[in-house]
């Protein structure tokens, strides 16, 4: 597999760059400025979806930086729960597992990655020696980037913990989907990748037409390609909405439906179709990323990511993209963008 690299998102934003000049065609591509609603805010809570399933969302909204604050998921069996996804930093990964037996009186007995980012396995620990089972390519991307030996530095207040953690990769991997039972609960992990990274899994529970989609989904949030595949990222989303599901949960945002994974797909395709044409400008992905109208997605949380999200383009345009990082070139697109953005007065 190819090296992973690791990149913080303080090292994305505060990365310093030589601003590369933007081409004439910057001032004559004009920009129309479309209403951009306020997303709403939510709360930090263990939710009961249906019988026998909760999830777990933390607070974000208008203004507030949702790094790192991903979602999780139970499934509760006779004896023992499944829990998908672990969480990043100590206090947040205690404070789900904490509440969830609190809620159910039950212990762990599995857990599922939907991904290997941290901010979805670093709680991994808390959970050895239990099974943890995820797409090969998770296993391999967790280990490859590991811990840091600084965690979460720029906050200071997720500290505490912080010297517990020990990588814990997944003791199982899937290739393809995979069934299993809690109690009467068929429990359906079907992978669909590439999409935001090259090993998502999703956790589908067909009785419940109930669907915990990982980092395929985010609501309210501008999704990353870190090391994702943009176009087939939209792909896999076609892919679910052709599925019996009522509600989904994202891996950052409040729990929705297909409606807000409409909006994940629509904010992918207009990225898609606006860094194609920037692409053929000769226009620097920064730039390109600063350039676009975002209309109704201009006020998502971290919109600093559209740069990343156009280097990933730009490679999947040049025939270059691979499932690992360019941090090198995805630091450079935020630093371009946020001087953009400066200088226009946005």
């Amino acid at each position: 597999m190819p090296a992973m690299n690791a990149m913080t998102r303080r090292e994305a934003l505060h990365a310093a760059a030589r601003l590369v000049s933007a081409p004439a065609m910057l001032a004559a591509a004009g920009r129309q400025t479309s209403p951009s609603p306020q997303i709403p805010s939510w709360p930090t809570e263990l939710r009961r979806l249906a019988p026998d399933i909760y999830a777990y969302t933390q607070a974000t909204g208008p203004g507030v930086d949702n790094a790192s604050l991903s979602n999780a998921g139970l499934i509760v069996g006779p004896e023992s729960m499944l829990a998908i996804d672990t969480l990043g930093p100590p206090v947040h990964a205690k404070a789900f597992r904490a509440v969830a037996m609190q809620a159910t009186g039950k212990p762990f007995g599995r857990v599922v990655n939907t991904h290997h980012h941290r901010d979805h396995t670093n709680g991994n620990y808390l959970y050895v020696p239990l099974e943890i089972v995820a797409h090969q390519y998770c296993r391999e991307a967790t280990i490859a980037q590991g811990i840091p030996a600084r965690p979460y530095e720029d906050r200071p207040q997720w500290q505490d913990g912080m010297r517990e953690l020990k990588l814990a990769p997944a003791t199982r991997t899937i290739a393809g989907p995979v069934t299993d039972r809690y109690g009467d609960l068929e429990v359906q992990l079907i992978p669909n990748a590439p999409a935001h990274t090259w090993g998502d899994v999703m956790v589908y529970v067909p009785a419940r037409r109930l669907l915990f989609a990982g980092d395929i989904a985010f609501s309210y949030v501008t999704p990353p390609a870190h090391n994702g595949h943009v176009t087939k990222w939209i792909d896999a989303i076609d892919r679910i909405m052709k599925m019996d599901v009522d509600v989904i949960v994202p891996g950052h945002g409040p729990v929705g439906s297909k409606s807000q994974l409409v909006d994940t797909r629509a904010y992918l395709d207009l990225i898609a179709n606006e860094a194609r044409k920037r692409y053929a400008m000769g226009m620097s992905p920064g730039r390109a990323a600063a350039d676009i109208d975002l209309g109704k997605f201009a006020n998502w949380t971290n919109p600093e990511r559209t740069a990343w999200n156009m280097v990933r383009l730009y490679a999947e345009f040049s025939g270059t993209i691979t499932p690992a990082t360019n941090t090198q070139a995805q630091d450079q697109a935020v630093a371009e963008y946020q001087q953009a953005r400066r200088a226009s007065g946005r």
